[in-house]
């Protein structure tokens, strides 16, 4: 069952120049209790189509058009005082930086419960008590204690599993994952990440991961969506992404990936473009080693190519 859709996103950013476009009819869909993995180079859009579905855009940002449904209603249409709502209770981020996410001034307890009082609309000792379960769902050892510990007293994995347990205070049905192991050792990313798979398989929610680490991937995500300058351009099931890739990207990206010792590592040329470059026909053809002469007028758009794997490549 689809409980979440993004359909044909576009956004831009007002600038000097005008209005410069970002994403280009962004279109994913994250299935009740699965795992869709969204991948890319950074700068490639993909920590502001997961802005636009919580709507904490910036300023300077601009919906164009588009639709994003949550059980069957488009949240683009919803009130600012029900954005609200939707924020926490049933749509929770994971924010990029467990560093900086937490508020320095007041204690991690004070935090949580202020999100449990929110969006719980519990009070008193039933708010503390929710508190230290959250906690010690997540694996914070002493949690009663450290209720009155402040964000300098946590570890950096410490403080990721503070935040994922806010999510899990409200219950939310849906968690956006962005780089939830960014500035984590390699030990602390494995614990979160089979955190995150312990939440998914018992409480049935759906995740959405947004990483540029592929191994990350490989082991935990059900679908992959890849995006490459604001577009989507490819889309299966993991297993059939990581065992028959069809866009010339993401053969790319999987062919950087480190493999046996002593081969050398594969590099894609050049860099990405920016929004200020206008680039004609299919965004990634500057850099495409199979790029053709049409690929340098017409603009690819998704296709089915069977099995439920859809690729933007005119070359299919």
């Amino acid at each position: 069952m689809t409980i979440l859709e993004v359909q044909n996103l576009n956004l831009g950013f007002y600038c000097e120049c005008g209005l410069r476009q970002a994403l280009y009819d962004v279109s994913f869909s994250l299935e009740k209790g699965k795992m869709l993995a969204l991948v890319g180079e950074s700068g490639c859009g993909k920590t502001i189509s997961a802005m636009s579905i919580m709507q904490l855009l910036p300023k300077n940002a601009q919906i164009i058009n588009g639709q994003i449904i949550f059980k069957g209603e488009n949240i683009l249409d919803f009130p600012k005082n029900k954005i609200q709502k939707l924020r926490g209770s049933k749509i929770a981020l994971i924010p990029q930086d467990p560093m900086t996410s937490l508020n320095p001034l007041y204690t991690v307890g004070n935090q949580l419960l202020e999100v449990i009082k929110i969006h719980q609309n519990l009070q008193g000792e039933k708010a503390f008590n929710k508190a230290i379960e959250a906690l010690e769902a997540v694996q914070i050892p002493c949690a009663k204690d450290r209720m009155n510990a402040y964000p300098h007293e946590f570890s950096g994995g410490m403080k990721q599993r503070a935040i994922i347990a806010m999510a899990l205070a409200c219950n939310a049905e849906i968690l956006i994952a962005d780089e939830p192991t960014t500035a984590l050792d390699v030990t602390i990313q494995a614990q979160i990440m089979n955190l995150l798979k312990e939440i998914q398989t018992k409480n049935n929610t759906s995740i959405l991961l947004i990483t540029h680490d592929l191994a990350l991937v490989g082991e935990n995500a059900d679908f992959v969506s890849v995006m490459y300058a604001g577009r989507i351009v490819e889309t299966a099931d993991s297993k059939e992404f990581f065992k028959n890739p069809k866009h010339p990207y993401s053969q790319a990206l999987l062919k950087s990936l480190p493999a046996e010792r002593d081969l050398k590592l594969e590099t894609i040329s050049g860099q990405p473009p920016s929004i200020q470059q206008d680039i004609s026909g299919c965004k990634f053809h500057p850099r495409c080693t199979k790029c053709i002469e049409i690929c340098k007028t017409k603009v690819p758009t998704l296709e089915n190519i069977g099995n439920n794997h859809y690729s933007a490549c005119l070359r299919n």
